[in-house]
Parts: C-alpha cells; sequence; structure tokens
C-alpha cells in the first residue's frame, strides 16, 4: 500500500482538485483507492458528491471520538473508497492538544486497512497543524501541488522543513515524490522560469541526504480548464463530468507517471533541521527560508 499527501499550506492551489482525479484517474487504471478527506472545509466530500450527516462516520469521529477507521470508509465505486471529512474537524487541533500521541492517531488508525488498498491520498488541510502532521506520520511521500507564481515558491521552503522535521522524528520513510504544477499556462514567460527555479532547486538536493533529494517535477502539467472547475458543483470528478477534456487527460496522464513511481520508500539518515534553511545547500534564491 501506498500512501501520499498532498499537501501546500497556500490555499487555492488545486491540492483537492489533484487529490480527487488523481485519485479517480488510478482507480480507472485499476488501482484500489481510498481517498482521505482530511480538511475540515470538506471540499473532498463535496466534490465526490458526499452530503455530511449525523448518519455518516468521518474523520472526526475517528480521530476525535475514537471510531474505527473502517465505519469511515465510503464506498464510491469498484476501487475507489472515502473517508469523508466534518467542520466540526477544525475544532480537532484544540481538542486533541492534551491527547498523548496525538501525532500518530491517524497512523495507528489506518492499520486495519493496510492490505485493503493499493493507494491511499490524504487531502491535508491548507495548514502545517496537527492534522498535517498526522498525515506526515503516516505518508509513504508527499506530492505537493501548486500554481507556477513566484510567490508559490515563497512557502516551499517552510512545507519542506515541516517535512524534514517528521521525517527526522516520527517518519525516517518519509519522502517528497514530486511536485505538480497546476492551472499551468506554458505560453506565459513566468510559468517557465517559475519552472526552470524548481529544477534548480532539486538539482540542488540531489545526493544529499533530504527527504526531497529524489523528488521530480512531474512532466504532466495541469493546465486551465474550466471543466474542472465546474465538475465539483455536480459532485463529480472530471473523468466523470467530461472525460474529453484537457482536465481528464492531464489526470489520466499523471496517474500513469505516479503508478510509474511504485517502488519501496527510500529510507534516508536523519540529519539536523539547520540543512534545511542554509540557501547555499537547498534554496534558489527566490524561494525565502
Amino acid at each position: 500500500m501506498r500512501i501520499i499527501a498532498l499537501m501546500n499550506q497556500k490555499g487555492g492551489v488545486g491540492k483537492t482538485t489533484t487529490t480527487a482525479n488523481l485519485g479517480a484517474a488510478l482507480a480507472e487504471l485499476k488501482q484500489r483507492v481510498c481517498l482521505i478527506d482530511l480538511d475540515p472545509q470538506a471540499h473532498l466530500t463535496i466534490n465526490y458528491g458526499v452530503e455530511q450527516s449525523d448518519e455518516i462516520v468521518n474523520m472526526y469521529d475517528v480521530l476525535v471520538d475514537d471510531r474505527s477507521f473502517l465505519e469511515a470508509i465510503f464506498k464510491i465505486d469498484h476501487n475507489i473508497a472515502l473517508v469523508p471529512s466534518s467542520i466540526d474537524l477544525a475544532a480537532a487541533e484544540v481538542q486533541l492538544v492534551s491527547v498523548v500521541g496525538r501525532e500518530t492517531l491517524l497512523k495507528e488508525k489506518l492499520e486495519v486497512v493496510e492490505h485493503d488498498f493499493d493507494y491511499i491520498l490524504i487531502d491535508c488541510p491548507p495548514s502545517l497543524g496537527i492534522l498535517t502532521v498526522n498525515a506526515l506520520a503516516v505518508a509513504d511521500e508527499v506530492i505537493i501541488p501548486m500554481q507556477a507564481h513566484f510567490l508559490a515558491l515563497q512557502g516551499v521552503a517552510k512545507l519542506l522543513e515541516t517535512v524534514q522535521l517528521v521525517n527526522r522524528r516520527m517518519n525516517p520513510r518519509l519522502k517528497v515524490g514530486g511536485i505538480v504544477l497546476t492551472m499551468f499556462d506554458a505560453q506565459t514567460k513566468l510559468s517557465m522560469e517559475v519552472v526552470a527555479e524548481l529544477n534548480g532547486f532539486i538539482e540542488q538536493a540531489q545526493g544529499k541526504p533530504l527527504p526531497w533529494a529524489d523528488a521530480k517535477i512531474f512532466r504532466t502539467k495541469i493546465r486551465r480548464n474550466i471543466k474542472l472547475a465546474e465538475s465539483p458543483s455536480f459532485g463529480q470528478t472530471i473523468l466523470q463530468y467530461d472525460p474529453q477534456s484537457n482536465g481528464a487527460a492531464d489526470y489520466r496522464q499523471l496517474a500513469e507517471e505516479v503508478l510509474g513511481m511504485n517502488q519501496p520508500p527510500i529510507v534516508r539518515p536523519a540529519t539536523p533541521l539547520d540543512v534545511t534553511i542554509n540557501k547555499d545547500l537547498v534554496a534558489p534564491a527566490r524561494i525565502a527560508v
């Protein structure tokens, strides 16, 4: 089973859209997929047309009320399932503050489905709080969806510092699998400059004992596509809503890339956190650290 956390502390970058449609495309490739909505906004839950109600067990019930993860699995289709979120999850940060082992609650809950799925995709909230740390503590890898804007680069170093911290203290197998560019326009000079910055950043990390040393910039770029914006309002993925659209083609291609990366996780030795904020070692000039 491969567990992937999709995270970016900046909102509006296509994180939930990527989780929903990458999951659907992997399921189309005959992979058994479970999507976990760890965001209190519950946009992934809405994207799949699941209505919140007291009868449906959600991630709040699992993490705070100690319900079984199995109870929360909502079957969507033959190869895909969803564990829904709830607005109540916003209170979890406060309610879990005094709980011993709160950073690894999700890891413990997922043990019951260790052999039931090929992929678990976790839609993290747009923050670096306890919910995101729970996702990183159990994940094999992180995929970072981001827009090709220089402002979007500013938070990358902080995000990677958090990954490094979790890798060092809780989850030594955690790595950054790659960065997927969303809402991409190849015709603009800015987009290509951002791609060059990211490639330089990744190249500087190669061969170093860092969780992102083997990361890649995915060849597939998710193009701007109005159909992607429309599909959640119908409770459908882009593969259902408009299977012939550019958005559907892009996510199918991305799924093929992700599937091709399916290798055993690399365990790297822990390194001091100050390595991650050394500009000469890991950060290109425009990435703030």
